[in-house]
This record gives C-alpha cells, structure tokens and sequence, in this order.
C-alpha cells in the first residue's frame, strides 16, 4: 500500500471514521463534509496533545541526575529528540486550529493559491493542506530550484 494511502487511513483511524463517500448531487464542502473534516481534525488535535503531556509527564518521572557521564549524556540526547519532537507536533496542532477556523469561516477545502477545489481525498490523506495538488506541486519545483 503507497505511503500516502496508510497515512490517510492513520489519520481516519485516529477520528475513527471512514472516508467520506459523496452523495449523487452533493455540493462541495457540505456541512456533512464540514463535520467529516472537523471530526477528524479535533481528533487529530486531542490525540497530538495527549503526546504531549504524555512527554513531560516521562521527562518529569525520568528525570534523574546520572553520575556517569555516558549516562547522562545518554539522557540528554534521548530529551533533546523528545523536545523536537514535541516541537514539531505543537506546530501541527497550531496549523489544526489554524484549518478549524477555516471551517468555522467556510474557508476549507480551497486553494489559497488559485482558489480551485483540494478535493475531499486530499484533504482526507492531509486535512491541513491549503493548497491544490497543482499549485503544491509548482511550490515544490520552486523551492528546488531556489535551493539548487
């Protein structure tokens, strides 16, 4: 199974939902569609943060003074990746919060770039994305460019 189609499934699991199945007529970003989306976004949300207090909650228990240098510096290194990883992971959520408010202004679901539809399986395998998969793949080839 492609990368991208576990992480979708991930994500959905996490919400414990299924991918959305279009009704016959169904007007893009609908409020069902809407709730879909806020359902999995929040649950996203709470289980990030859960990792994180589940992290200081070990770095607070763990937390020991090693009189082996090796040990200790063992340690360090171990809290230094933790705190990265936390780090990145309150990023995430500030972009989640950042994607609730789209839905709240019936913003979501549109390229910020050219204002065309993301499409609800893009959104479902990245319900953060603001831009269309064209104009993502446009952003990308730039940034290589700029740095090569």
């Amino acid at each position: 199974m492609p990368e991208s189609k576990k992480k979708a499934l991930g994500i959905l699991a996490i919400a414990g939902v299924e991918p959305y199945t279009e009704k016959a007529g169904e007007e893009y970003m609908s409020p069902e569609q809407l709730a879909h989306f806020t359902k999995i976004l929040a649950a996203w949300r709470n289980q990030l943060r859960e990792e994180v207090d589940r992290t200081v909650h070990h770095m607070q228990d763990e937390a020991a003074n090693f009189p082996d240098p090796v040990d200790r510096a063992s340690q360090e290194e171990e809290f230094s990746l933790e705190l990265r990883n936390r780090d990145r992971e309150r990023r995430l959520i500030k972009k989640i919060e950042k994607t609730l408010n789209k839905i709240e202004e019936d913003e979501f679901g549109f390229c910020e770039s050219c204002g065309v539809e993301i499409g609800i399986r893009r959104l479902e395998a990245r319900p953060t994305a603001d831009l269309c998969i064209d104009c993502k793949t446009l952003a990308e080839i730039k940034e290589k460019q700029m740095q090569g």
